[in-house]
């Protein structure tokens, strides 16, 4: 299928099925998996509005229900199809939650009805050989730990205070999060795919404007970054480098056009390797600048937003007090050219988002709008 045509012609309902979908698929790579062409023609059906997510998921299990026989490249296919249909719903879905019980959620829908452990947390230590490692394993956490190892990383995240940072340094932060929550790999299988969407709902819910397509296209990539920031062998004089994975990240919310190449992260790569991976190495081992182009995917459209933003900086503020600090009387023009379109950007969101007619609604930045933030407080006031 050709995903693009959707997405970048389609309607807007069509164009976030469609990336959904594209993700989707896109992310089965990372454990070699394809899926069939009827998982595609599946997703046309939905993206065009014919069937919701619902009877896509219900079309699926049939079609294997009524499969008595199946050759091992279809058992594989199954799994992709169940999981990539599963993976679809919940990326089209806004709800989110940023905890134990969210992220093992998480893999207990995306793998319902493929493993039998889907949704528990592994009782056994496990190491899986790696490509890029040279058939070598990442050190995961042990099994009585995983529960606390989670529990820590999430509190520790929930807790970190953004303000003050760079654009670098808030991607380089998203980056090891992501890296640590992996690495505890808390199920048996499927802990990347799970990784992978978990952190696309975390970025949206702190307003970054997450494109799906670049775990699509380079899942295996992501996975390989993943391993590498998570990888330290004393003997061979290898520590953990999570620059590769850093690289992916500023793509993803930076908008930067970084090259991802999966051979220059193998370590030890063969003779006839080495040449190229010398060549490349400064270039694989740096990262650029967010400027430029890059900007444009995190920069306010308007100066209206810019203005809201340094107006309300770290506060948490109602509407009556935005629209006095910013010396404004029409409400109806205050919204439609101040907040929501802020809210819609990903800069601005609310502090009771489940209830939007809450009669304390306040106000206040997300991750991104306190980066933007940051930058134009730097810019008023240089050193």
């Amino acid at each position: 299928m050709d995903f693009e045509e959707y997405i970048h012609q389609g309607e807007p309902e069509a164009k976030e099925k469609a990336s959904a979908w594209q993700t989707a698929i896109g992310l089965q790579a990372v454990d070699g998996l394809k899926t069939s062409d009827y998982l595609k023609e599946t997703a046309r059906k939905h993206i065009e509005g014919e069937i919701d997510i619902d009877e896509a998921q219900q079309l699926i299990k049939s079609y294997y229900q009524l499969k008595s026989v199946r050759t091992p490249d279809e058992a594989g296919m199954e799994e992709a199809d169940k999981v990539s249909v599963n993976i679809a719903g919940i990326l089209n879905e806004s709800s989110f939650a940023f905890s134990i019980v969210g992220f093992t959620s998480i893999h207990k829908r995306l793998f319902n009805g493929v493993f039998k452990f889907a949704g528990k947390i592994r009782d056994y230590d496990i190491t899986k050989k790696e490509w890029v490692l040279q058939g070598d394993t990442v050190l995961y956490v042990y099994s009585q730990d995983i529960r606390r190892a989670l529990e820590y990383d999430l509190e520790q995240e929930k807790a970190f205070d953004y303000k003050g940072l760079s654009f670098d340094r808030i991607v380089e932060h998203i980056a090891k999060f992501v890296s640590g929550i992996w690495q505890i790999h808390p199920f048996g299988e499927g802990n990347t795919r799970t990784t992978a969407v978990f952190a696309i709902k975390y970025l949206r819910s702190i307003g970054f404007q997450v494109d799906n397509d670049l775990f699509a296209d380079n899942s295996w990539y992501f996975r390989n970054a993943l391993v590498r920031a998570n990888y330290r062998n004393v003997m061979k004089g290898i520590e953990p480098d999570d620059l590769f994975l850093v690289r992916f990240f500023r793509n993803l919310l930076m908008g930067e056009k970084n090259e991802l190449k999966n051979r220059w992260m193998l370590v030890n790569p063969p003779d006839t390797w080495k040449a190229k991976v010398n060549e490349t190495g400064q270039a694989a081992g740096q990262v650029g600048q967010a400027t430029g182009q890059a900007h444009q995917k995190l920069l306010p459209s308007t100066e209206f937003i810019n203005m809201l933003i340094l107006q309300m900086g770290e506060e948490q503020l109602s509407v009556k007090q935005m629209m006095e600090t910013l010396q404004l009387k029409g409400r109806d023009n205050f919204l439609n050219t101040y907040l929501n379109p802020g809210i819609k950007e990903g800069f601005v969101t609310l502090l009771y988002p489940e209830k939007p007619r809450h009669p304390r609604q306040k106000y206040l930045l997300t991750v991104k709008g306190i980066a933007v933030y940051n930058e134009l407080t730097e810019s008023h006031n240089p050193t």
